[in-house]
This record gives C-alpha cells, sequence and structure tokens, in this order.
C-alpha cells in the first residue's frame, strides 16, 4: 500500500472491520490513517470489540464494564543505559549523576524507603525501571557492582526484588530491558510478571544514522521479539507494547500490531499491550519532533484493540494525554490504565504527573465504566496460577500474591483483582510449605502400578489444549522446518571424501551421505561399520543401570512429550528422597553401577532438590554412579538456587553427582527446538551447561532425537555442534561426551503427532543414516555410538549395531519417558536379553560402567 492510503481504501478497511471480518497487515495501515467522522465508526468498532471482551472475561459488575489500574510506586533502580534512544530523559551519564549527588544505582535502602512508603500509601505494585545493562558501557557501572558483590545488573534487581517482597509485601514487576532466556528464568522466581516495550519492528529506525533508535544495541526490532517469545515460552505474564509517533510510518505501525497479535497468540503469555503516544523531551535529540495527535492516538488504539481481539488488554497511560482527553482512549477500546502512582513521578515522562485516583476514576466512571485496582500481574494469570495450577506464577510467589488478590471474587467483584484496601505485608520468599517430601512424597504406591507398568491411564495431559501454546502457529512453523534438504554434491565424490578423512567432511558433502538410499547408502553403512571395527573392535558393551523418572511433573510444555502431567492429572507422581534411595539400593542389589536420574521441571521442585536427590543415593549406595540431570534441570536448578551453571554444578558433584545426562538436546537449532517445545531451553544454553561440566571434569552423553519436523540438514548441523563442544573439550584436557545417543522420535502418544503437527517417526533409512553418519562424523572424537532398544525394538538395534553403533546403553529396570510416549519394546531388558542382541548378529557382548571402564568386582549379598 501506498505511504498515504487513499480515502477508498480506508472505508472498505472500515467496512470489513465493522463486520468483524479478520484484518491484514495493509487493511491496518489503512485504518491507522482514518480521520474525522471514519475515526469515530473505527473506534465504535473497537470499543464493541472491547466490550465483548469484558463480559467473555467476566468484568461486567452490575451491568457496568470494570477498567482497571495498578496502584505502584516507580523504581527506578539505574538511569545509566548502553542505549542511546533519541528521545529519552530518563538516562543519564555517571557524570550527570555525580553532579546530581547520585551513586550510579539506587541502594538497597534507597529502593526499600520507596516500597516501604507506597506500601504505607496502598501501594501493590514495585515497577523496576532501569537502562540496559549499563556496565557493559560504564566502567562507573560496572565497579559499584563489583563493589556491592553483585555480578550483573541482572543479578542485583533480582536480589532487590526478593528484599522487596520480603520486607514490603510489595510484587515486583521487573522491566530490565532485553534479557536472555536464562535471565528471564532466573527473575521469574521472583516477580509475577515482567515487562519490555517493543516500541516498533521498525529496523529503519534502527539502522539509520539520525532516527530514534539509532546507536542502541537493545533496540533491534529482532533481539526484542525473541524476548517478548522466550517470555512466552518460560510462562511469564508479559507487558508489552508499541511507542507511537517515533518516526515510524503507517506500515511500520501496522506491522508492530502483527507483531505483537503473533507473539499474543503463539504463547498467551501478553498479559497486556500498552499502546503509548510520543511525547517531546527538552533535551534530547527529538526534541523538536512533534507529539503525536490525539486523532493517530485514538486511531492506533483503536486499529490495536481490533488487530488483537476481545482477550487482549489495552492499555494507555493516562498521563501522557490531558485528563479529559482519557474519554476518548476510553473511547477508542483501552480498557486498562496501568500503573498509577500516589507517591512516585513517571520517571520516564517526568514532566507529565499522574492524574489523581479520585479523578481518574471520576472521568472513567463518566464514560459508564467502574475503575478497580488490580495486582501487577492481570487477573487471568492469578486465578489461573493460584486457582487452576497453571505455571504462570513461580510457587515461591503464591503466597506474596494471594494475600493481595480476592481469588474469588467475593469482595472485588471479579476474580484475581486486588483487594480492596488491602495494605501489603512482607513475607518470606521460600520453598512451598513441606519440603520435597512432604509436598511430593505423598503415598505414591497407589501409583505405582499404574505409571511403572501400564503407561498413560489417559490419552493427553488435562491441559493439552492450552499448555503448549497456540497449535496452528506450530504448524505454520513446522511446515518450514520439515522442508527437505537441497543437495549440492554428487555422492561418489561426498563418499569419497569422507573415507579419506571421515570426521571432517564439508556440511553438504555430509548432507549427501545423511540423505543416500539404495546403493550409495549401503557403502555409507559400509563405511561406518568399518570405522567401528577400527575404533573399538567387535564388542558390543552394556552397563547394568536404572531409570529413575522422580517426577513427572512438569509445564515446560514440550510438544514431543507424553510423559509430562499437570501436577493434578490422574497419572502425576512423584518420589520422596527415600522412595529415589530404596529404588537405587534396589538396583544396587540387582548388580547395577548406575542410576539415571531425571524429572520433569516441577514448579514446586525445592531449590536443593537436585543436591538432596543426588546426595540421598550416594548415602544409602555409596559405591553407585550418579547420571543425573539433564541440562534443562540445571537450568531450573540455577534458577532456583540463584547458584552460576558453574557454581550450580560444582555443589551437585560435591553432592554425588558422577555426570550429566546429555538429553534436553533434541535438535540444537533453534528454529526446529521452537516448534517442538515451548518453554525448554535454547540451544545456546545446552551449549553453555554442556561445556561447562566439561570444563569442570563432569562427563556427559550427548544425544540427538530426530524425526519429527526436522530434515537432515539439521542432523547435519547437530553432529557439527557436538563435534565443536568435543575439540573444546579436548583442548581443556577434559573427556568431554562419553557417547552419542540418536534417539529416534515416538510419535504414538506425542501431542506434536496428536495435534497433526509431526510425521510418524523417522523411517528404517533415516535410522540407518543417523547411525551411520554419527560414527562417520564423529569419527576421531566421540568413540562410543550408542543405539536405543528401547525406541527401535531387538531387529532394529541390531541393524544399527550393523551401521557402526557399538553400545546398547543399559538394563533401564524401568524407563518411564519412551514407555508414556507410546514406545512398544519395553521398559527393561535383562543381561541375557542384551547379551543375546549381540549374540544374534555373531558379535561378543561385554558390561561396561558409565565411564566405559571394566566394572568393579563387588559382592551383592
Amino acid at each position: 500500500m501506498s505511504e498515504t492510503p487513499t480515502p477508498q481504501q480506508v472505508r472498505r478497511a472500515l467496512a470489513r472491520a465493522e463486520r468483524g471480518a479478520a484484518l491484514d497487515v495493509g487493511e491496518a495501515e489503512a485504518l491507522l490513517a482514518a480521520t474525522g467522522e471514519e475515526l469515530d465508526r473505527l473506534c465504535a468498532a473497537a470499543v464493541k470489540v472491547r466490550d465483548a471482551g469484558l463480559v467473555a472475561a467476566g468484568r461486567v459488575v452490575a451491568g457496568r464494564g470494570v477498567v482497571t489500574f495498578s496502584p505502584k510506586v516507580f523504581v527506578p533502580v539505574t538511569r545509566l543505559c548502553r542505549d542511546r534512544c533519541h528521545y529519552c530523559t530518563f538516562v543519564e551519564t555517571p557524570a550527570q549523576a555525580a553532579r546530581e549527588g547520585r551513586a550510579p544505582y539506587l541502594s538497597p535502602d534507597e529502593i526499600l524507603d520507596i516500597a516501604s512508603r507506597g506500601a504505607e500509601l496502598g501501594c501493590l505494585e514495585a515497577l523496576f525501571t532501569l537502562g540496559d545493562r549499563p556496565e557493559d558501557r560504564w566502567p562507573e557501572a560496572r565497579a559499584w557492582l563489583d563493589e556491592q558483590g553483585y555480578d550483573s545488573t541482572i543479578a542485583y534487581v533480582r536480589a532487590m526484588a526478593v528484599r522487596v517482597l520480603e520486607e514490603t509485601g510489595l510484587l515486583p514487576h521487573l522491566n530490565p530491558g532485553v534479557m536472555s532466556w536464562e535471565e528471564l528464568n532466573r527473575l521469574k522466581a521472583v516477580s509475577p510478571s515482567m515487562g519490555m516495550m517493543l516500541e516498533t519492528t521498525s529496523t529503519r529506525l534502527y539502522e539509520t544514522k539520525g532516527l530514534a533508535h539509532y546507536g542502541s544495541p537493545d533496540k533491534d526490532p529482532a533481539v526484542r521479539l525473541r524476548v517478548l517469545e522466550d517470555a512466552g515460552r518460560l510462562n511469564i505474564p508479559f507487558t508489552t507494547g508499541l511507542l507511537v509517533g517515533i518516526g515510524e510510518t503507517l506500515t511500520e505501525r501496522a506491522e508492530t500490531i502483527f507483531a505483537l497479535r503473533r507473539v499474543s497468540r503463539a504463547y498467551g503469555a501478553v498479559q497486556e499491550v500498552i499502546v503509548q503516544n510520543f511525547r517531546a523531551k527538552p533535551d534530547t535529540a527529538m526534541r523538536h519532533v512533534d507529539d503525536l495527535d490525539l486523532a493517530q492516538y485514538r486511531a492506533a488504539i483503536a486499529v490495536t484493540r481490533i488487530v488483537l481481539g476481545p482477550k487482549a488488554r489495552i492499555q494507555a497511560p493516562p498521563n501522557l494525554v490531558d485528563l479529559t482527553e482519557c474519554r476518548a482512549l476510553l473511547d477508542a477500546g483501552v480498557d486498562d490504565w496501568g500503573g498509577v502512582s500516589p507517591l512516585t513521578p513517571d520517571h520516564v515522562n517526568p514532566e507529565r504527573p499522574w492524574p489523581s485516583l479520585d479523578r481518574l476514576r471520576s472521568i472513567t466512571e463518566q464514560c459508564g465504566f467502574d475503575l478497580k485496582a488490580r495486582l501487577t500481574v492481570h487477573p487471568d494469570y492469578v486465578t489461573g496460577a493460584l486457582g487452576r495450577g497453571e505455571a504462570w506464577i513461580d510457587p515461591r510467589l503464591h503466597a506474596h500474591v494471594a494475600a493481595l488478590a480476592d481469588l474469588d471474587g467475593s469482595v472485588a467483584g471479579i476474580p484475581g483483582l486486588a483487594i480492596p484496601d488491602v495494605r501489603p505485608v512482607g513475607l518470606a520468599w521460600q520453598e512451598p510449605d513441606g519440603g520435597f517430601d512432604a509436598a511430593h512424597g505423598r503415598g505414591r504406591t497407589d501409583l505405582h502400578e499404574a505409571v511403572d507398568s501400564e503407561g498413560r491411564s489417559e490419552d493427553r495431559r488435562s491441559d493439552f489444549a492450552s499448555v503448549y501454546g497456540d497449535w496452528a502457529t506450530v504448524g505454520e512453523a513446522a511446515a518450514i522446518t520439515s522442508t527437505p534438504a537441497v543437495l549440492h554434491a554428487e555422492g561418489g565424490d561426498a563418499l569419497r571424501a569422507a573415507e579419506r578423512d571421515p570426521g571432517n567432511l564439508s556440511d553438504e558433502h555430509a548432507l549427501t551421505l545423511m540423505t543416500a538410499e539404495g546403493d550409495l547408502l549401503r557403502q555409507v553403512i559400509g563405511l561406518a561399520d568399518d570405522l567401528r571395527k577400527q575404533v573399538v573392535g567387535e564388542v558390543v558393551t552394556y552397563v547394568v543401570n536404572r531409570n529413575i523418572n522422580f517426577t513427572n511433573v512438569c509445564y515446560v510444555g514440550c510438544r514431543f512429550c507424553a510423559f509430562a502431567q499437570r501436577r493434578t492429572d490422574a497419572d502425576a507422581y512423584s518420589l520422596s528422597y527415600a522412595e529415589v534411595a530404596e529404588r537405587a539400593q534396589e538396583a544396587w542389589d540387582l548388580g547395577a553401577t548406575e542410576v539415571c536420574m531425571q524429572g520433569g521441571i516441577d514448579p514446586e521442585l525445592p531449590a536443593t532438590a537436585y543436591f538432596d536427590i543426588a546426595a540421598a543415593v550416594k548415602q544409602r549406595v555409596p559405591g553407585m554412579h550418579v547420571h543425573a540431570f539433564s541440562p534443562m534441570e540445571v537450568v531450573n536448578g540455577t534458577a532456583r538456587t540463584g547458584l552460576s551453571v558453574e557454581d550450580f554444578l560444582i555443589k551437585a558433584r560435591e553432592s554425588g553427582l558422577g555426570s550429566l545426562p546429555g538429553t534436553a538436546a533434541e535438535i540444537l537449532d533453534d528454529e526446529v527446538r521452537w516448534v517442538l517445545t515451548k518453554g525448554k531451553l535454547p540451544a545456546s544454553t545446552w551449549v553453555e551447561i554442556v561445556t561447562t561440566a566439561h570444563r569442570i571434569g563432569l562427563p556427559t552423553t550427548s544425544t540427538m532425537m530426530y524425526g519429527h519436523v526436522d530434515n537432515p540438514r539439521h542432523w547435519v548441523t547437530h553432529l557439527g555442534v557436538l563435534k565443536n563442544i568435543q575439540d573444546t573439550a579436548r583442548e581443556n584436557g577434559s573427556s568431554g561426551f562419553t557417547e552419542f545417543v540418536p534417539l529416534p522420535f515416538v510419535h504414538t502418544s506425542a501431542p506434536i503427532y496428536l495435534a497433526g503437527v509431526a510425521r510418524p517417526g523417522p523411517t528404517l533409512r533415516d535410522n540407518l543414516a543417523v547411525h551411520a553418519m554419527a560414527r562417520i562424523l564423529l569419527h576421531g572424537r566421540i568413540d562410543n555410538i550408542q543405539t536405543s532398544w528401547v525406541k527401535l525394538g531387538t531387529t532394529g538395534t541390531q541393524a544399527m549395531l550393523s551401521a557402526g553403533a557399538n553400545d546398547l546403553g543399559g538394563t533401564l529396570m524401568e524407563e518411564t519417558i519412551s514407555r508414556m510416549a507410546g514406545s512398544e519394546h519395553g521398559s527393561a531388558k535383562t543381561v541375557a536379553e542384551l547379551v543375546q542382541i549381540g549374540h544374534g548378529i555373531n558379535r561378543p557382548v561385554h558390561e561396561r560402567t558409565t565411564l566405559y571402564t571394566e566394572p568393579p568386582a563387588r559382592q551383592t549379598g
């Protein structure tokens, strides 16, 4: 569409909006240009959508809709920032702060003073606002953090959020700017909600010298969208929005609105969208730019409301217009005023004081609405977390939220709003009462047979429709990732290159061989088998072990996993420490040398649970090797303890951990990972954790789950990542990976298959190619290639042992994850059965330890 939509285009788009038709970006652009009578009609259409949403959400009381606000204090933790936004007056330099007598950061006492005075005045939210990563730009910020004992601004924010919770009872809402997935995960435990304005998706404003976001690394639209997506993956109620009038075109404005809709629909975590109008500030680069006029502002609000739909909460700051103009914002589709403070100014817009609550209530009521206070986290997320057991709020914050929320609506009239006139009181930030054994070891014997022998009692978990995100969005992404790879190399050339230097093939040669069929595939398998003989000989190895899946309660939303359950589901279970230790003892008595322990990411897991589980096993069975805790569990542990990855792993090793399973890898390409899972760790974090484990001397396995929404190019890339990690480990003197385990996708009960998104697992060709190419590409780096009898059965396993594999894994004794996904090959093998697998192809079979040494002789009686 042209820069200025024609009147005909506006009228056509308006007619569609009034009929309730779905709009596209071009039509939204046209509506953003509406003026006069057409703007009034647009706003009326938006109000109709807003009012339908209020009814559906139960936000109509005694015939009047409810508009909300959050009584808050504004805590400017630091005004330093590494960005240079051309419109910002909040940010200052260290020299400016020093002239005003301010330290680079507010001290703990200053933060607590603001929060305490706010609590006395009835505020319920502490809005932490600050510049992005100031320590990356300003030595003064780095020095202050070092002096105070914090390794980053994020670490200081986390610590201060805990202090505010414990000493004032206010609920922190954290706005530290761009955050990584790991940082979001760490902050979720201390903040019921977080936020970051998207502002705009315009790369032009970011890349062009002289425009609003030039020179500001954190204003890259792709980076900011990634933050919104990561927050959604982690089930964090998140506030975001658009900043209107900073030089964006109508097209860019419309594209921003649609980007917000996409993220909101995909994850359900966008709790509110702020439509904020630009106001020019003195002493800024954009001081001569005109303020956004009211007509354009109304159009932006109305289009945002119509595009995002009735479920969205649309907010407009009431202090950025004249109070009489607030009526126009309500008449454009707003249903929330955001945070309003009786104590602190709007430090981002200091020239615009907050309206008094009495005046704001008066104008809201004149427009036919009641004004009611909410918490920093919106009502649907409060009732979802505290009433329906959803994972929106960390359990350590439940008591803080419950102390301020009218959970049943008996007082405020709407469940999840703030209790009228409630005053916050500090509460301890701690684990849920009772610890792991009390909360989790709750008479699981009644579930023992159902879980260990029969698998699932239901086709799918009870929150199937919501926990995995929007299936339509997932399907669209899967259509891209599943596209067949395009080949550019000839098979004979690729095979000769592999024969010359198997561990250093180019990606194109590797892809050609990974997709081989017929004679070429047979030659690839032959080469892999020859390399296997050269490296490890004819012996097939196995370990006598027991899998202990200590809980299946999980809210990560892995779309391939049929193991995970909601806490209230009939198949949910958790073992106590004593039960875990007892199972380890039983395994030892049966000759096991290893227990492999993994569990779901249970939000009620105590901070020290991983350490305590390892210690319980080692105390009961000192000789048992503890092979435990996937990288995802390590991430969960770091978030719950506040420890760094390295410190967490060192503490786990001191507790008895001997090695880590390299599971949670799936495919080490985020393009595929974000289709497979809603909330699992990114590939870079998996790499960081495994690399850190190797650096401190903890060996790990490596895995790849394939045959779902991926293609062979992803398999080649994944193996390349493992090669690089192993090279780094060897350079640092570590053994690194003990083995590589290809894991064929078991589709039968997998949610992503039940939803019609994934294909039904790999073919025999795929399995042969993956095992053979793993042997070839990892040659000289990882000696042991394991094949999964659980997933492939005896015949399939024997085929893989003839295609480069040399290891059978373990006896397992129980293996819940594959069984619940629909594997038909059992959950345990006796030593005799494993030996028979090897003998069936004339191969000797020997027992090994976890680390591929001879098992020590011992007495079990």
